[in-house]
């Protein structure tokens, strides 16, 4: 099978939203009045960020999953994204379900594959993502003028939430590379975390308006939330007793009696909560003042989130447990160059 074969095989579609799609040299999208165009690129590489022999219908979901989370985060709607495809070998076996994966998350969000490249080598995976967002007055002196969720707009007295569950993905992570067992059902749930993250797109376009600061948790809540407030000017206090509870799986081993410190240590929970990575969960930051407006963005978009801590004047990350004595922060989040 040659590269256009391939290409016309399992990605070439309808493009109805976009002026010119797949085809032609270059994409054509065109923006609606008062609109913004939000751009975000993610790479996914065999070995470094999923297994060779991950699922490909699963992988396929993935390597959208992540672009997407960066738009939710953002509060921008997605509009459609290019694909960039490195194969050992052109594998229609591999090719067909990796393909539905990505089109059927791509057709839950209205986001079309309008473009991209193919080649011949080491299994690579590089999206970018197009998205919109309303032009807005700038919130701050020196921010844009967007309705966009930035990183830079928390303040002191802020709260801190998070969406969904945390550290799932890292607890799969550790059993998949022979770290430790986990009984077949929460191993279950947890590699399904890993392996098929929820994006939070109608989370983060329901926070718009409401949310002073956000972004998306990709290489562990603590490093995540570091960059809000480094771009913002400002430190936060984490509440560890609620923190530690955000882990799905630890209703698994409840409903199978099984002790959760039976195999997971109060610090490994923490450290898959705090610097797990591979969570695609948004941590934003709203005032007190907006905790209606947050809970109603958070049932409109069927998505659960958590109150975990408030923004400091001062700087610096400091961490307390259930009753507000210090804990010591030795989590190290995931860096590409360090890990």
């Amino acid at each position: 099978m040659g590269e256009f074969e391939l290409i016309q095989r399992f990605f070439t579609r309808p493009t109805p939203q976009a002026v010119l799609g797949v085809g032609d040299d270059c994409a054509l999208l065109q923006m609606a009045p008062g609109m913004q165009l939000a751009v975000s690129t993610d790479m996914l590489v065999a070995q470094r960020h999923f297994f060779a022999a991950t699922d490909p219908h699963r992988l396929g979901h993935k390597a959208l999953a992540v672009n997407l989370s960066d738009l939710a985060a953002c509060g921008a709607r997605p509009l459609a994204f290019t694909l960039a495809l490195a194969l050992p070998e052109a594998d229609a076996t591999w090719l067909e379900p990796f393909s539905q994966g990505l089109l059927a998350l791509a057709d839950a969000h209205g986001c079309e594959l309008i473009g991209g490249d193919t080649t011949q080598g080491p299994l690579n995976i590089c999206i970018t993502v197009f998205g919109e967002v309303p032009v807005g007055a700038a919130q701050r002196p020196g921010q844009p003028a967007t309705l966009a969720l930035l990183r830079s707009g928390a303040q002191p007295g802020d709260d801190i939430y998070v969406s969904g569950t945390l550290g799932d993905a890292r607890l799969a992570l550790e059993a998949l590379q022979g770290r430790m067992d986990l009984p077949d059902a929460v191993l279950n749930v947890a590699r399904q975390r890993l392996e098929q993250p929820t994006p939070r797109v109608a989370l983060g376009l329901a926070l718009r308006g409401v949310a002073s600061a956000a972004a998306d948790i990709s290489d562990g809540l603590l490093g995540d939330l570091g960059h809000i407030l480094q771009c913002s000017g400002v430190g936060a206090t984490l509440d560890t007793g609620i923190a530690i509870n955000l882990l799905a799986t630890q209703a698994y081993f409840t409903r199978a009696s099984i002790p959760f410190n039976y195999m997971l240590s109060p610090q490994l929970a923490l450290q898959c909560v705090l610097a797990g990575g591979d969570d695609y969960e948004l941590v934003f930051t709203a005032p007190a003042a907006q905790r209606a407006a947050v809970q109603a963005a958070s049932a409109a978009s069927a998505t659960p989130v958590t109150r975990i801590g408030q923004i400091d004047a001062a700087p610096g990350l400091r961490l307390v447990d259930g009753h507000g004595a210090p804990v010591a922060n030795t989590f190290t989040s995931f860096d590409h160059f360090k890990a």
